[in-house]
């Protein structure tokens, strides 16, 4: 709800919205801002609580969100939706699926659990994009450049709705159908600040999880920019609204491919070499985009471009987590050591989207895009740096 829509139909939600680049960039940091400390302290949760009931919450409260977005609420309203999605899908939610993915892949499988994961997540996506699409297509009486403001909102207000519904069937699915982790019989339910500020003192020794933070907070600029994606082929290659939304549909389709290749990958080899690589891939992407070479007339190079970016930004929704097994990072720990590794790596959504706008609002067309694709260059290399040093450090202890 917060990212995937916005993502797939961004210039009709910045018009239907009546947003500009910068505000909507604003609701994604107030999310961002909210999640940041829902990582630090929903980390400990998924320690204690059983991932079904925590995950089965989080995403009814936030279909509930989604009910508020479908009345189009003004600028001010849609900052405290984005904030209540900040607590929503990552307090109850995130740590409590990593750990999940860790339990159920063992210790020699996580690649391939965490490929599974994120291949599913954007088969989840796709399968919500083609929906949103046809939804939206079939409440259009003609052409979308020939439709009325009016015409257009009716029509995004029943995608809202139908993706709420579903998040909402999944629910109850999470609830009945995840199985309860096996706990020893000493652990208790009740969460403390001792036991916490224990948890914290124990993953912060760890050397992975501050590399790991550095890598995930580099990789994931790369994918904060995808949101982008659609955007570009409206103002720069000159797609209308649906065809542009399209594109950015069916590039999610290629999460799911990449997800499960990768996962494999890393089985076979490390989940740190295919850091490597996806950080490789990436910034020979982001160069040809920044380069400026990518416009109106190479469709050709477009497509090459976005998928080849594509490609190295989505094999990391994989790679982000499998790694915690190579890190020697203990079990009993996952989710605190998961909640402090996002505290840090997720801060893109704090500071990108208003970032990003501000580029694409202040240098329009093509030259705003070359900025922030420089910008993610920049990042891509640290990260590249920090996965070579994650490779060949090698840590002695098991984990537990």
């Amino acid at each position: 709800m917060p990212f995937v829509l916005a993502r797939i139909f961004r210039p009709t939600v910045l018009e239907l919205y009546q947003l500009t680049n910068v505000e909507l960039g604003v609701c994604f940091s107030i999310y961002g801002t909210v999640a940041f400390f829902s990582y630090f302290l929903g980390g400990s949760f998924a320690d204690k609580y059983q991932p079904r009931y925590l995950m089965s919450i989080s995403l009814l409260l936030t279909a509930v969100g989604g009910i508020y977005m479908a009345t189009f609420p003004s600028f001010y309203e849609l900052s405290l939706l984005y904030g209540y999605w900040g607590f929503t899908t990552i307090f109850l939610f995130w740590a409590a699926m990593i750990k999940a993915t860790r339990v159920w892949g063992g210790k020699n499988k996580q690649g391939i659990a965490f490929g599974l994961l994120d291949g599913g997540r954007g088969a989840v996506s796709f399968g919500f994009g083609l929906v949103g699409l046809y939804i939206f297509s079939i409440f259009l009486t003609q052409e979308i450049e020939f439709t009325a403001l009016i015409e257009r909102q009716e029509a995004y207000k029943y995608v809202v709705l139908t993706c709420s519904a579903l998040i909402a069937f999944v629910a109850v699915l999470v609830f009945f159908f995840i199985k309860n982790e096996t706990r020893p019989t000493d652990v208790k339910d009740k969460v403390t600040w001792r036991q916490l500020l224990h948890k914290y003192l124990v993953v912060i020794q760890i050397r992975s999880v501050w590399l790991l933070m550095v890598i995930i907070l580099c990789a994931y600029t790369g994918y904060k920019i995808t949101d982008y994606y659609s955007q570009f082929a409206n103002e720069v290659m000159g797609y209308d609204d649906l065809v542009s939304a399209q594109i950015g549909g069916n590039l999610l389709g290629i999460r799911v491919f990449i997800g499960v290749v990768v996962g494999f990958l890393a089985d076979k080899t490390k989940s740190s070499l295919m850091m490597i690589y996806g950080f490789a891939i990436t910034i020979i992407g982001a160069s040809m985009f920044s380069s400026g070479i990518i416009n109106a007339n190479s469709t050709f190079l477009f497509w090459f471009a976005i998928i080849l970016t594509a490609t190295g930004v989505y094999a990391f929704r994989t790679l982000y987590f499998s790694a915690i097994q190579e890190g020697k990072i203990p079990l009993a720990v996952t989710g605190t050591a998961v909640g402090m590794i996002s505290l840090i790596g997720y801060t893109p959504d704090i500071f990108m989207g208003p970032l990003t706008g501000y580029f694409i609002d202040n240098s329009p067309g093509l030259q705003g895009y070359q900025q922030i694709f420089g910008l993610l260059i920049a990042f891509s290399v640290i990260g590249l740096i920090a996965s070579v040093a994650y490779y060949k450090w090698h840590p002695k202890q098991e984990s537990t």
